[in-house]
């Protein structure tokens, strides 16, 4: 199993920010948001009244054949690790 992360931050952004939390797996730079326009994350966003276009946080399940297994759109950071983890534990 691999996990990555993918952000429109530079990688030289990602690399501190990697480095600050202590993470144990990639983050990749899509600073021009192809992959991220791709899977569907870059949308219209609101906050104090003003729509932007931004990130919404998500996270995919890959099958070992590379097909998308699960989605979880609009996710809150808080939690989210260990319901992916109870995901993994019913697939085994």
């Amino acid at each position: 199993m691999e996990i990555f992360g993918v952000s429109a931050d530079s990688v030289k952004a990602l690399v501190r920010f990697k480095e600050k939390r202590k993470l144990n797996f990639a983050l990749l730079s899509d600073p021009e948001h192809k992959m991220i326009e791709a899977y569907g994350f870059w949308r219209m966003k609101k906050f104090m009244g003003r729509s932007y276009k931004g990130i919404v946080r998500s996270s995919v399940l890959l099958g070992p054949d590379g097909k998308i297994e699960k989605v979880w759109d609009n996710v809150k950071a808080k939690g989210h690790a260990k319901e992916i983890l109870n995901e993994l534990q019913t697939l085994k």
